[in-house]
């Protein structure tokens, strides 16, 4: 499994700011070859309980990796290939 990626979860309300966040990621996903579904979760209380104060977030193996913005392409493909 590349980069030991268990789960990928974008975090946010459904607005389009998050939205674009998740399609941003599942493309960097795909060009990377990573093989997991990404998750979109947009329960509000799982998203305080993980501590996430302000969405969109991006979450990588259950850590937060940023929040509160929308990186660029390449930006999102670097945190995913740490």
């Amino acid at each position: 499994m590349k980069n030991n990626i268990t789960s990928i979860q974008v975090l946010g309300s459904g607005c389009p700011t998050c939205k674009k966040l998740f399609e941003l990621t599942k493309q960097a996903v795909s060009e990377l070859d990573i093989k997991i579904e990404v998750e979109y979760v947009t329960d509000i209380q799982k998203i305080i309980s993980m501590g996430i104060m302000s969405s969109p977030a991006l979450v990588v193996n259950e850590k937060v990796l940023i929040f509160g913005k929308v990186p660029n392409f390449e930006e999102i493909k670097e945190l995913l290939n740490k």
